[in-house]
């Protein structure tokens, strides 16, 4: 580790991308810390009229007036050259890519990001979504530094936040977020001031710890033969995005339509319908036989139709009796 410092005069170069990252940034620069420069993604254009988008860690750095770098490729040798103009002392990354070694080991403290679970567990592109999926009790923010392989270099700190029954992934995600401001600074002080004990993450038994992988569509769909607590659980680890959902069928016919699931309870309960099976009052519910018991839906959205609680829903979906779920 390098000397001492006042951690008000550490350079440092901040890396990111989306919204998650940007209340750090604001944090550091608004309690006075030196932040040299921003590292994000190029500008892309998105949308129906393709208008250029710019990341929400852009659009924060532009409004606090830092500059900011957008590389393609992080070996480019430009980029590297205008990384070492910076001179930073230390490297703080947010949700953004893999960095070679050429730029993390860069900086005089080298550089340490923030992940969004209780390393060592839930290493991966999706902590929030597979603790929620997993039914966990808790999760948090942990700081460390970056080595050669993803989420494995050295804790140096870590912040423990409760899930209750009533979160999903939307909401976790957004108690993670703010928590993680603090945790960034208080990582900074605690560097700058050579009072940090990193703790290597080798030794441990893998077979212990469970994964975040990126999740894609075909990871969201809903096996309804599964126990009710699963799948209400399922369908909060990925509310509000990218949303849990099931094939629902018609009688007679044989094309399924894709039904979003963004809130459910259970009701434990033997029963002889089929897993999949729908009942309705036509009114004011629509449930779902599972392995042990029934799924009450909350809230949907089918196909082509908006995001809305099933009450609204059953106004205008009259044939609901006739279809279930694959």
């Amino acid at each position: 580790m390098a000397e001492k410092m006042n951690p008000k005069d550490v350079r440092i170069v901040f890396m990111g991308t989306p919204e998650f990252a940007v209340p750090s940034l604001r944090r550091l620069v608004g309690e006075g810390y030196n932040v040299v420069g921003v590292v994000t993604v190029p500008d892309k254009p998105a949308g129906r009229g393709q208008k250029v988008h710019k990341s929400d860690v852009k659009v924060a750095a532009e409004e606090l007036g830092l500059p900011v770098l957008q590389p393609v490729k992080l070996r480019d040798p430009e980029f590297v050259a205008a990384m070492e103009a910076l001179k930073p002392d230390l490297g703080i990354v947010i949700a953004f890519r893999m960095l070679p070694e050429v730029i993390w080991a860069m900086p005089i403290y080298g550089t340490f990001n923030l992940h969004a679970s209780l390393l060592p567990q839930y290493r991966g592109a999706a902590p929030i979504n597979w603790a929620v999926i997993n039914g966990e009790k808790k999760t948090g923010v942990t700081t460390f530094l970056l080595n050669h392989e993803i989420d494995k270099g050295a804790i140096l700190c870590r912040e423990e936040l409760p899930i209750g029954v009533e979160d999903n992934v939307g909401s976790v995600y957004d108690k993670l977020m703010t928590m993680g401001a603090p945790l960034v600074t208080r990582t900074v002080d605690m560097i700058a001031a050579g009072e940090i004990n990193p703790m290597p993450q080798e030794g441990i038994d893998e077979s212990t710890l469970k994964p975040a992988p990126k999740i894609f569509k075909e990871d969201c769909r809903i096996d309804w033969s599964w126990s009710g607590e699963r799948i209400v659980n399922f369908v909060r680890g990925l509310s509000p995005y990218p949303a849990a959902w099931g094939g629902m069928v018609k009688e007679g016919a044989e094309e399924e339509q894709s039904v979003k699931i963004f809130a459910a309870h259970f009701r434990s309960g033997a029963h002889t319908a089929e897993c999949g099976v729908m009942e309705s009052d036509c009114r004011t519910f629509i449930r779902v036989a599972c392995a042990d018991g029934w799924v009450t839906l909350d809230e949907l959205q089918l196909a082509g139709k908006r995001r809305m609680a099933v009450r609204d829903l059953l106004l205008g979906f009259r044939d609901v009796q006739q279809c279930r779920f694959r």
